[in-house]
């Protein structure tokens, strides 16, 4: 379709245009990224260095839910909101209580032997602060961390929302044009493309580790940075969902839907014990249990159930039960959802590499690291090029001289 010196015309276009955008997002991508690396590891960095809101000894019989919802309720004089229960016999549990003149339930870790309250989601530790300030650092640059507005037209925290959300486009765009300019070069001769020629000068490895490590991890670098923009822009979260068939137009405000009654339930008489092993029924396989307590005693109970282990799936099966009778009102279970609408929903998952668990995790990670190393090699190779470049026109006007003379 093209000839030679087409080709060649178009790929020198692709060239500029990984340069300039490699070149222009290279700090925002290096200072996302790095956070993007630790932050993968949030739930273990956490667990390794706040152990005492997530372990517990076992200490005789664990409580039920029901037994811990009231113990709860009296001592706090708050009220159950939720809970995520975890059977497993080494971790503690955790109850959202609504304390009276609090805008919002707080989440506290619970240990079900004795029904201490360990912590809670919103004390702050040395982990949690840091691992804030990567959070910051991954989503906003940490700009929301700057008290003065630094424009008139915007919050810090979303000039650094934008900022964020164009380098990771640019970033992704550099993704797909490295694959054009990589390929028809590198394909017949694939084996020196996707190997390291250490025992070269640096400037040869630094390149043959940009073209080696982007290659390798080029899947999930991709899938990254087009899930990157997701929380940066409007226009591209609703294309998303809409793509992926979960978008919800959003209600007009003042307006509500009518519902037909239902049994109305007082207060105190939703039994968590029951509701649980409701849900393990249902879902019957080893994982967390999620339940939110509505406040209206005609609206249904929403139960999510998700996997636990090594290799767990990410995506949660849901459940809205009767207040009453606690029958199914309604299953959204994952695996019985189109392709489509599985991966709308783990957007999440699949920028943080939680998709299948720990293995998935650790691909993330590395991928992160290569990502983070790309704007640092490539600019080297530019630079060296740009010098390259310099020296032979040095040399040039000097032969030039040389003739005159």
């Amino acid at each position: 379709m093209f000839g030679k010196s087409s080709w060649e015309l178009i790929r020198k276009a692709f060239i500029k245009i990984h340069l300039y955008a490699g070149l222009t997002s290279g700090l925002v991508v290096i200072a996302v990224c790095l956070s993007g690396t630790i932050y993968v590891y949030n739930t273990e960095i956490r667990e390794t260095f706040n152990s005492e809101f997530y372990f517990v000894e076992e200490t005789g019989e664990r409580k039920s839910a029901s037994e811990l919802q009231a113990l709860l309720e009296s001592r706090e004089q708050a009220k159950v909101t939720g809970v995520n229960w975890n059977e497993a016999s080494d971790r503690s549990v955790q109850f959202s209580l609504k304390i009276e003149g609090e805008e919002k339930p707080n989440s506290f870790y619970v240990n079900p032997y004795t029904g201490e309250i360990l912590g809670n989601t919103s004390d702050k530790t040395t982990t949690s602060e840091f691992m804030g300030y990567m959070f910051s650092l991954h989503r906003w640059l940490l700009l929301n961390k700057i008290e003065e507005p630094m424009l008139e037209s915007m919050s810090n925290q979303d000039l650094g929302r934008l900022i964020n959300g164009i380098a990771t486009l640019l970033f992704t765009l550099g993704v797909l044009t490295g694959i054009v300019i990589w390929f028809p070069n590198k394909v017949k001769n694939w084996k020196q493309g996707l190997t390291v020629k250490w025992d070269a000068n640096w400037k040869r490895v630094n390149h043959d580790l940009h073209n080696t490590l982007a290659f390798y991890s080029l899947i999930f670098l991709f899938i990254m940075g087009a899930t990157g923009p997701f929380w940066s822009f409007t226009w591209y979260r609703e294309g998303y969902q809409k793509t992926f068939d979960t978008y919800q137009a959003p209600k007009p405000e003042g307006k509500s839907e009518d519902k037909p009654e239902e049994e109305v339930i007082p207060a105190g008489l939703i039994i968590l014990d029951e509701v649980i092993a409701k849900a393990n029924s249902e879902l019957n396989y080893p994982g967390m249990v999620r339940v939110s307590i509505p406040d209206n005693g005609s609206v249904p109970i929403e139960v999510s159930k998700f996997q636990t282990g090594f290799f767990a799936r990410a995506g949660a099966d849901q459940l809205k039960l009767s207040q009453g009778s606690l029958e199914v009102v309604e299953a959204n279970l994952f695996s019985e959802l189109p392709l489509r609408q599985q991966i709308g929903r783990s957007v999440k998952a699949l920028h943080t590499g939680e998709i299948f668990g720990q293995v998935t995790k650790f691909i993330w990670f590395l991928a992160c690291l290569v990502a983070t190393s790309l704007p640092i090699t490539g600019t080297l190779i530019w630079w060296n090029k740009h010098k390259k470049k310099e020296a032979r026109k040095r040399n040039s006007g000097k032969a030039k001289v040389t003739e005159m003379a």
